[in-house]
């Protein structure tokens, strides 16, 4: 499979593509930019030589989209999953009155705006794969039934994410395009921090055999393990 994940050089988007190499994927590997670590990318182009390839991809730019997708349609004649896993948590201590709109927008445009984007540009070319999977990093804190007063950003941009990911559902589910919106578990990231009890290869292992097809999942919105969450 040639598997695109955004944001592959860290968190779970990084061990998304360790797990995608081990199984002998291909991985197209979104980085934002040339200030973007990406340490442990450059191991997996060392350890899994030809299975990776890094694309200059900042989802938050549709020019860099683009030219990403560019670059993609010039080196493969197909896409067989994409995984939008770049996201951003601003703001996580700040009540409703001191709420920073400018960050509120930043999270709209990575979070929502960025998968939105990214699909926009690829999807010409995921048609052209098969058994193709569409997975959008969501997140509990999205979820009406789970609503709680706090991370207004994030929340409120993942719910939206939720739902593009229903639209997505209904207009690509008659073609064989399976899409979900998943919640990979509270993990050990930079973002979910070190309290975190889940682990990002567990759940990225989880997320692979959904894309595989080795898990069944039914509903839209599912954490790692294909299970339904409540929306």
């Amino acid at each position: 499979m040639n598997i695109l994940i955004t944001g592959a050089n860290r968190g779970l988007g990084l061990a998304l593509a360790g797990e995608a190499c081990e199984r002998g994927h291909h991985v197209l590997a979104g980085v934002r930019g040339p200030g973007s670590s990406a340490e442990g990318l450059q191991e997996l182009v060392e350890k899994f030589p030809g299975q990776v390839t890094i694309l200059p991809l900042d989802v938050a730019d549709e020019n860099s989209v683009r030219y990403a997708y560019e670059q993609a349609v010039s080196r493969f004649q197909s896409l067989d999953a994409v995984i939008n896993s770049a996201a951003i948590l601003l703001g996580r201590d700040q009540k409703l009155e001191g709420l920073d709109m400018e960050q509120v927008e930043q999270s709209f445009q990575t979070n929502l705006f960025g998968p939105i984007i990214v699909l926009k540009h690829f999807l010409p070319l995921l048609r052209q794969g098969k058994q193709q999977s569409i997975i959008n990093i969501s997140s509990e804190a999205g979820s009406f039934a789970g609503a709680y007063g706090g991370d207004y950003s994030y929340a409120l941009s993942k719910s939206a994410l939720n739902m593009f990911s229903a639209q997505l559902r209904q207009e690509l589910s008659t073609q064989g395009i399976i899409v979900h919106a998943v919640h990979p578990g509270w993990i050990k990231t930079d973002m979910g921090g070190d309290q975190a009890p889940g682990d990002a290869k567990a759940s990225a292992a989880g997320i692979l055999n959904i894309i595989e097809r080795k898990t069944a999942a039914d509903a839209l919105f599912i954490d790692h393990q294909g299970a339904q969450m409540r929306i």
